[in-house]
């Protein structure tokens, strides 16, 4: 398993009350990356590129092992992350696990300054300048233009505005002052924050998981009944009520992204019929998962899906099942966004890069990750929807919920599916303002039912029931989580630490603990400065983001947010004696005919498995049904 959070570096101007963006992710990224090229085999963090240049991107030096005992220092490894670029600050900076920076996109956002210009650039946005985008690598810039020359205009972001009693209405921003030549204000919605840069989308923060499962049928199985859960955990993680310096109508990222990187022309928005085009697609790129993949996952695609038949028939010749097929080939109705000459010519059977550029551009709810060739990295499954929360804690105990929900699934055979239908109206709803506690989601009733023909057995329940349960009718997650975890052997430090993730998790459901978005919501509107009119100033702004890192670094309690104190007993390492246990094992590299036989689900020749060095053990970290044979090599 593998957690990936983003960071944002903020500046402080204490005399004025003023919070800036910094912008020295590529100056901090030199730093942050020596200690992976000189020592990448003992490394305890590896830094990335983001989108901004106010971004930086932290994941473990390595994978966490399976052992239960390793959700105990998930909590350490975030907080030695943090801590690392804390190190690296100016006094007056601050490093933040912030959705979304308030002011983005507003007058003199970033330091040092800069300013948009929509008459030139990747994005010519009225607000959001070039210098914000991460100018170390230059597939970000690439992406934000391709995607404006793709689609043929300007992408627009439109967010309904927060109607407070002072709130103009109708609300409508006079867009010439930026020097609109009149196509922003044609995009612009009445009663609506309007955005127009890849940035506004991008440029915000989350909280991404990967599990690597045993073989593909378990990813499969994993994708599928992960699928149903992610606009429950968006709910959950809600942190994005401000736009632009406004307070919005929604609580949640996922939308602004959606827009912010609709490459979809118009022709195939089905606003002008197909002349140029092939397609009709229903979503932008970034958006929720279209399909399951599985048999049974298969049954509830009750959406029509748009795919290439020629890739389609492809991968059916080469006996890839239909299901399989139809999703690959769904990756295909995209065309390439960001493509670099020398990555244009390569040999496909040693070279994966053809593919991944496109999967890797198709920003869904969940992602289904192959095998690298030449790796032994296995087949993992991508969680993508959560947003990223302001302390390790609450981080680490979302994290850690999901893992231990993907065991309990395998464990005890739980089934999640609902029509995917019903998955896309929850995405659309769990975004609302404190969804989390007005809204009702669909979600299965019968976990158990191992029947894939039972048909449609959803109903409509809190987030609360779902996580929590509702008496004898629905068991709820937490406790099927904590009967899993009931059957293990865990020492004493782990078991606290758990136990305050799930009594964290069921607090924010039961709405005793807010979700970041209800405790941001609540601080602007009881600030004195605030004056009722949606706008979130420069001051209130200034005061949120040093209360944020005050709580961030323990200064400051809040209750409130975190459902009280919690003292989790996180550590760096497992335990000396749990050591000893473990194996290393690898999985000797794999050429792309290996993993064509594995998606299409033959038999690998014996050549593949039968090599020297090859052995099988069980997995000691799964009991039950997970106490199986794997195949691995010593």
């Amino acid at each position: 398993m593998m957690f990936q959070i983003e960071y944002m570096i903020i500046k402080l101007d204490h005399k004025n009350r003023k919070a800036r963006l910094s912008l020295r992710g590529s100056e901090l990224l030199e730093v942050l990356r020596e200690a992976e090229e000189t020592n990448p085999k003992e490394v305890r963090s590896l830094w990335r590129p983001e989108y901004a240049e106010y971004m930086v991107e932290g994941t473990p030096g390595h994978p966490y092992g399976s052992l239960v005992q390793h959700f105990n220092i998930v909590e350490h490894n975030m907080s030695f992350r943090r801590s690392e670029v804390q190190s690296l600050l100016q006094p007056d900076e601050v490093v933040l696990s912030l959705t979304n920076f308030f002011r983005l996109g507003c007058e003199d956002f970033t330091h040092p300054p800069s300013w948009p210009n929509p008459n030139s650039g990747a994005s010519r946005s009225l607000f959001f300048s070039e210098a914000a985008i991460t100018q170390s690598h230059p597939r970000f810039a690439t992406l934000t233009r391709n995607i404006r020359e793709r689609r043929g205009e300007k992408v627009a972001i439109n967010v309904p505005i927060y109607k407070d009693l002072k709130t103009p209405r109708p609300f409508v921003e006079d867009l010439s002052q930026y020097g609109d030549d009149g196509s922003s204000a044609a995009a612009a919605k009445e009663d609506h924050v309007y955005m127009d840069a890849m940035g506004f989308g991008m440029g915000c923060s989350c909280l991404q998981m990967t599990f690597q499962a045993c073989n593909i049928r378990e990813a499969r199985v994993l994708y599928d009944h992960l699928t149903p859960l992610c606009p429950v955990m968006l709910a959950l993680t809600a942190a994005t009520p401000i736009y632009r310096g406004y307070l919005t109508d929604v609580d949640c990222r996922w939308d602004v992204i959606s827009s912010s990187v609709d490459c979809r022309t118009r022709e195939e928005r089905g606003l002008e019929p197909l002349r140029n085009d092939r397609f009709v697609i229903p979503k932008s790129r970034y958006d929720s998962v279209d399909c399951y993949l599985s048999e049974c996952g298969a049954r509830y695609n009750d959406i029509p899906l748009v795919y290439d038949k020629q890739i389609y028939d492809q991968l059916v010749d080469s006996k890839i099942d239909e299901f399989m097929a139809q999703h690959v080939a769904h990756l295909f109705i995209r065309d390439s966004i960001s493509l670099f000459s020398e990555k244009i010519h390569q040999d496909d059977e040693k070279e994966m890069d053809h593919f991944e550029n496109i999967q890797s551009t198709n920003w869904q709810t969940m992602r289904f990750k192959l095998p690298p060739v030449n790796s032994n990295i296995g087949w993992r499954v991508e969680f993508r929807p959560c947003e990223v929360q302001l302390t390790d804690f609450e981080n680490a105990a979302f994290g850690v919920f999901i893992v231990l929900l993907t065991r309990a699934i395998l464990t005890f055979k739980l089934n999640m599916l609902i029509p995917i239908s019903k998955v896309d109206e929850n995405m659309k709803n769990c975004q609302k303002r404190n969804a989390v506690l007005d809204e009702k989601l669909w979600f299965r009733r019968d976990l158990f039912s191992r029947d894939c023909d039972k048909g449609d057995d959803a109903s409509l329940m809190t987030v609360n029931e779902i996580i929590n349960g509702k008496g004898e009718e629905f068991v709820g997650l937490i406790p099927l989580v904590r009967q899993y975890l009931g059957a293990l052997d865990m020492d004493a430090d782990t078991a606290c630490t758990t136990g305050q993730y799930l009594n964290f998790i069921s607090a924010r459901a039961a709405g005793t603990a807010m979700t970041t978005a209800a405790w941001l919501r609540s601080f602007v509107t009881s600030h004195p400065e605030y004056k009722q009119d949606s706008v979130v100033s420069d001051g209130i702004a200034y005061d949120l983001i040093i209360a944020a890192s005050e709580i961030t670094q323990g200064k400051r309690e809040c209750k409130e947010l975190l459902g009280g104190t919690p003292k989790t007993r996180t550590s760096e390492d497992i335990p000396k004696a749990m050591k000893k246990i473990i194996q290393m094992t690898c999985i000797p590299p794999r050429n792309a005919e290996f993993v064509r036989l594995l998606l299409s689900e033959q038999q690998p020749p014996a050549s593949f498995i039968d090599a020297p060095g090859w052995t099988a053990r069980t997995d000691l970290a799964m009991p039950g049904p997970l106490d199986r044979e794997l195949v691995v090599r010593v």
